[in-house]
């Protein structure tokens, strides 16, 4: 008796009717990764591609729950509620959910301490006694620098355990669902990988030379030091720079407007 009960059960399963893989909703899904997989095959490491990132992510999502929410779907979840693979998505979303507010909450105070730095830097025009602002900044971003890492440790950790639940008895609708699911999570944990490396960049890195000075520091994340170019992401540009204006007191002082172009970048994020 018990044994006919779940043969019924399996079969009622069966019989959902989920989106297939030429379903329109699925199929916009594809393309979202699709474009998400090239963009992180070529993607570098500045504010500009990592918001490019985002956006696309966002464009993800909005098909995802497209998806999650019709009907089919709804019906299949809910029958398979219990099941090791759904408790796997369930917690890796609750976990890039917290990674993704810490991250929001972050990018947020980092404008702030941008916009204080600016505001610091206008009333002083560059004199040495900014240099208790910059101090700030700079602890400040020792902290956000140490917490991405760990971030970036947890993501790692996830990403290893995705998959990891074995799909049986599955149909082969419900295993492309369950498919999509994860390769819509694995994506979302290389993007904010990305942006937390963003954030890892070193702080204020020792010996800059007088070539390095301020000025010559943020030209479209590239920097000039003693004839060599190296690749560098906004943010280091600003470490760059404050570590000039606290080695040298000249002429030459912060470039405003390209400080406020920094700050134009990191606002993206928080949009």
């Amino acid at each position: 008796m018990a044994c006919s009960t779940k043969t019924n059960t399996r079969s009622h399963v069966r019989s959902i009717s989920l989106p297939s893989r030429s379903h329109p909703s699925t199929l916009r899904i594809q393309e979202e990764l699709n474009k998400l997989r090239t963009w992180e095959a070529s993607s570098t490491s500045t504010a500009e591609a990592i918001c490019i990132g985002l956006s696309g992510l966002e464009e993800l999502y909005k098909c995802m729950d497209d998806l999650l929410n019709l009907p089919s779907t709804q019906q299949a979840l809910t029958h398979h509620q219990h099941e090791d693979w759904v408790d796997e998505l369930l917690d890796g979303s609750v976990r890039l959910l917290d990674i993704c507010n810490i991250t929001r909450d972050n990018m947020l105070q980092i404008k702030e301490h941008v916009l204080n730095l600016q505001s610091a830097l206008r009333r002083r025009k560059g004199d040495m006694s900014t240099e208790g602002n910059i101090a700030n900044y700079v602890c400040f971003r020792k902290k956000i620098k140490k917490d991405a890492r760990k971030l970036i440790a947890a993501l790692k950790q996830m990403d290893q355990k995705f998959g990891a639940s074995p799909l049986l008895d599955t149909d082969y609708h419900l295993s492309s669902l369950i498919r999509v699911l994860r390769e819509v999570s694995v994506i979302n944990i290389s993007i904010f990988q990305s942006l937390l490396l963003f954030l890892c960049v070193p702080v204020l890195k020792p010996k800059p030379t007088r070539w390095c000075l301020v000025s010559k520091l943020i030209n479209k994340g590239v920097v000039a030091c003693e004839n060599k170019q190296e690749n560098v992401n906004e943010l280091e540009s600003v470490d760059f720079a404050l570590s000039a204006l606290c080695r040298y007191n000249s002429g030459e002082v912060a470039d405003l407007e390209k400080m406020q172009n920094v700050h134009l970048r990191l606002k993206a994020f928080g949009d």
